[in-house]
């Protein structure tokens, strides 16, 4: 699978409710990856798949709309950046947000164990996994 069709994937999980975390890296150090969300900043593995979970739990009727997708690929990373309108419910308090977003992003070729791999030409031998997540708007919440 290449980079592109992994972040479309990511979409079509944050839409469907399903589990967003294996789409991030683990470090070798704990603070290697972070995600940053509208209002959020979360800094490694476990803390991102905290984050994400609590964030699949508490949320539903999310809807993702990619406009303007962008990614490059070189032999073991890719980047992205999106203008991206969302939507999703707060369960807990019953309030609908909507915005237009903007996303950008690293993301590094794993192998098969998780591991990064030195030279990904051969795409179906790996996973491409987030390293590193931006989503912002002129707004907060």
């Amino acid at each position: 699978m290449n980079a592109a069709a992994t972040i479309r994937e990511y979409y079509d999980a944050l839409r469907t409710g399903d589990s967003l975390a294996p789409f991030f890296a683990d470090g070798e150090t704990d603070d290697e990856i972070v995600k940053f969300g509208i209002s959020e900043r979360l800094v490694g593995a476990h803390e991102i798949a905290t984050g994400l979970r609590e964030q699949t739990e508490t949320t539903t009727d999310w809807t993702v709309d990619s406009r303007d997708l962008r990614v490059t690929e070189r032999s073991c990373h890719a980047w992205f950046s999106d203008d991206v309108s969302m939507a999703w419910t707060d369960t807990n308090r019953q309030i609908r947000f909507e915005f237009e977003t903007r996303w950008s992003g690293t993301l590094e070729a794993r192998d098969e164990d998780g591991a990064p791999v030195a030279d990904a030409t051969n795409r179906e031998a790996v996973d491409w996994q987030f390293v590193g997540m931006h989503v912002s708007t002129a707004g907060s919440i």
